[in-house]
Formats: C-alpha cells, structure tokens, sequence
C-alpha cells in the first residue's frame, strides 16, 4: 500500500460503512444541507443553560466553525449533532430524517447515522478505551457490522496514512497526548465518515501536531469532507472554515460571517469574550495604547514599569 497518499487518499479509498434566536445565514447556495437544526435548546440537569434557541444549517462539503467563549453552548452542540444528548426543545435532523431519542433506537437507522457522523473529542482519554491502538481503531468499523477482512484492511490503511503504524500494538494510555488525538482521529476516519465533528481540535497539542492537523484538516477539505470544529482559537481560522458561527455566553448565537469578516468585528469579539482589551506600550511608540488581543499575529513589548 503506498505510503505517499495523504490523508484525504484513505477515507475516499473505503465506501462509507454500511448503513431560532439568530438567524443562520445561507451557506453555500444550491448545496445539500445534511444537518438542519431549528430553535435548539439544552439545559444539564435542566437547570444549567448550554443552548438557548441555536438554530445551523450545515451544507455538504462545508468547513464550518463554531466560535465562543469556554461555556458558551459549542461542545454541547456537538454532543448534540452527534445524537448523544437530544434538545429539551427544538429539532434536529441528519440527512434528511429527525434525529431523536425513538429514531436512534431503530437499529438501521442508528447503523447509518454512526457511519456517516464522526465526532472527535477534545480530551482523547474520553474517546480511547481499548487495549491497543489497533483494536481502538478497529472498534467502530466491527461495531457497525463490517467484516473482519475489510475492518484489517482499513485498519492498516489508516494506521500508514496517518504514520501511526508503529502504535499499533501499544495501549492508548501510554501514548503521548499528540499521539492519542491521531490515534482519536483514526478511530474515527477509519468509517470513512461524511461530516466530522471536531471539538477544540489543537487544545494541548505541541507545534508539530497542531500544524499536522491543520495539514490533515486542509486534506479532508479537498476529499469533500464537511467539517464542523468547535474553538475559541482564531489562530489560523482561514485555514480550518469558510463560515463561523459566533456564540456569546448566553448560550446563543451573536453573529455570523467568514473567517475575515468575524475577525474584523472587533466590538463582537469584545462581546462574546473571544479577545480582551488593555494598554500597552509598541516597540517604537511614544505611549502605551488600547485595543483588544487574542487576534492571531499580534506581537508586542510590554509597556515599562
């Protein structure tokens, strides 16, 4: 199996496994919504607000970010796209057909969705439970009813591909944390999925890793994967979105646009608590001044004293 392929060769070299309070703005016009949510709302314990009327279209082959502050609603609404928890109110559903408590329980229906949603959690030792990183990838591919044979065969082609192969007899937990998310990532690519839900995708990854996922991000893209992560990082945000979704910290959604043009709102940035503002003192300049931070590629020098 040649090794040159990238990524984007692995999950389109397998078929797929056998079976509001604002406003979304239109995303690409005339493509396939696969996933349509209508006036969500979610509470923990229903007593604790995570989402509070959030309604998203998510159209085939899109690149969608979900932006805000921790706490905000974005991690929930993953869980939710993903039919592991279900809204208190509103509707969801998934190509086409709800997605609810009753229709997860049809086990046809239950086997298509799974194969066709993959979410990959921000904490790897959530995701990975299994003895070896060769069973951990296998798992989901056995689990939806792929034979033995097909499960190798794909195994072994994500292993080369994401340049893991020499993990594969080891127990996730000694693994190192960049080495758990690949590892997360196989697991979940390895069913040749056709949206990704990525949640806080470099949250505690070194420099390497995090610019290999970006690469690797890049790569689905280009196979017409539809990608929907969930950050408050705008570090690099052009290169992982064509459309965010900004969630203020009451759990609903505050604004909407293309990577330049949500960067460029600096008043809802402020708002949601995606920069903050304070003083200081520019190399060269003859008084310190305010604006905010936390925008990618802002550098400056301390002001004295």
């Amino acid at each position: 199996m040649p090794t040159a392929r990238g990524p984007a060769a692995a999950v389109t070299a397998h078929p797929p496994a056998p079976a509001p309070s604002h406003p979304d703005p239109a995303a690409a016009v005339g493509a396939e919504a696969l996933l349509t949510a209508e006036d969500l709302h979610y509470a923990y314990l229903g007593r604790f607000p995570a989402l509070a009327g959030v309604s998203l279209s998510v159209h085939r082959g899109e690149r969608l970010a979900l932006l805000g502050a921790n706490g905000c609603g974005k991690s929930t609404l993953l869980k939710l796209l993903d039919g592991l928890v279900f809204p208190d109110r509103g509707n969801y559903t998934a190509f086409g057909q709800p997605v609810t408590e009753d229709t997860l329980e049809d086990e046809q229906f239950s086997r298509d969705f799974r194969s066709r949603v993959g979410f990959v959690f921000q904490n790897s030792d959530v995701q990975l439970f299994s003895p070896t990183v060769r069973d951990e990838i296998a798992f989901g591919c056995l689990q939806l009813g792929l034979t033995r044979d097909d499960t190798a065969a794909r195994v072994a082609d994500i292993l080369a591909l994401l340049e893991i192969a020499d993990l594969a007899d080891r127990a996730p937990f000694q693994l190192s944390g960049g080495q758990k998310k690949r590892v997360a990532i196989a697991s979940v690519l390895v069913m040749n999925p056709d949206v990704l839900l990525i949640d806080e995708p470099t949250a505690a990854l070194d420099p390497r890793t995090s610019a290999w996922l970006l690469d690797l991000l890049t790569e689905l893209h280009t196979a017409g994967k539809t990608t929907i992560l969930a950050t408050h990082d705008l570090d690099g945000l052009d290169r992982v979105a064509d459309r965010c979704l900004v969630f203020a910290e009451d759990h609903r959604i505050a604004g909407a646009g293309t990577p330049a043009q949500v960067l460029a709102d600096t008043a809802l940035l402020l708002e949601v608590n995606l920069v903050h503002q304070h003083s200081h003192l520019h190399e060269g300049a003859a008084a310190p001044h305010t604006h905010p931070h936390g925008t990618a590629g802002h550098h400056h020098t301390p002001a004295p004293g």
